[in-house]
C-alpha cells in the first residue's frame, strides 16, 4: 500500500512521503491562491474550491481565510456556508451535506496522532472520516474530531468539542458535547 492508500484507509501512515507532501503543498498554493483573492472575485474563488476539492456542489461560499490539508479529501453539497477562519483537516475523507453551514473559527480535523510514544516518535499518523449530514449547523469555535459523524438536521453549539458522533434532530454542546435537546 501506498502512504496515501494506509491514509484512507485509517493505517497509520508516514505524512513525509514525496506524494503526500506533492499533494499539500499543491492544496497550499491554491488555498493561498484563494485566501489572497479579490472580495469581488466569487467567481474565481469557486474555480478555485472546484479545483482544490474533490467534490463541490452548487451555491457554497467560504469566506477566507480558509485552510486545508489536500482538499481533494473533501466533498461538500450543495447551499454550504463557511465562516471566516474555517479549517479542515481532510487527511481522510471529509464529507459535508446539503444545506450546511458553518460558524467561524470552526475546526474540522480528521487527522489524530496515536497515544503510542513510539509511533509518534516514529512520525506515524493516523486519520479516520468525518460525515457532517444535511441541514447540519455548526456554531463558532467548533472543534470536530476524528471519525465523527453528525446526522441530519442536528445543531452543534458555538464552542464545542465534538468527539462523539452526534445522531440526527438534536442540538449538542459543550466539551465533551453532548445532546441537550431533540428537535421536533
Amino acid at each position: 500500500m501506498t502512504e496515501k492508500e494506509k491514509m484512507l484507509a485509517g493505517e497509520f501512515y508516514t505524512a513525509s512521503d514525496p506524494q503526500l507532501v506533492n499533494d499539500r503543498q499543491r492544496a497550499r498554493r491554491l488555498v493561498w491562491k484563494f485566501n489572497n483573492s479579490h472580495p469581488d472575485e466569487l467567481a474565481d474563488r469557486k474555480n478555485i474550491l472546484k479545483e482544490l476539492f474533490g467534490k463541490i456542489g452548487e451555491n457554497i461560499f467560504i469566506e477566507p481565510s480558509f485552510h486545508c490539508d489536500y482538499g481533494y479529501n473533501i466533498s461538500v453539497g450543495n447551499y454550504f456556508f463557511m465562516n471566516f477562519g474555517g479549517i479542515i483537516l481532510d487527511c481522510n475523507k471529509v464529507i459535508i451535506g446539503d444545506y450546511v453551514q458553518i460558524g467561524p473559527n470552526v475546526q474540522i480535523y480528521s487527522a489524530t496522532h496515536s497515544t503510542d510514544p513510539t509511533s509518534r516518535k516514529n512520525f506515524l499518523e493516523l486519520a479516520f472520516p468525518i460525515t457532517i449530514g444535511n441541514n447540519v449547523w455548526i456554531g463558532g469555535g467548533a472543534i470536530i474530531g476524528p471519525g465523527v459523524t453528525i446526522g441530519d438536521n442536528s445543531v452543534i453549539g458555538a464552542g464545542s468539542i465534538v468527539t462523539k458522533n452526534i445522531p440526527e434532530n438534536v442540538v449538542a454542546v459543550g466539551n465533551p458535547c453532548r445532546i441537550i435537546k431533540e428537535i421536533k
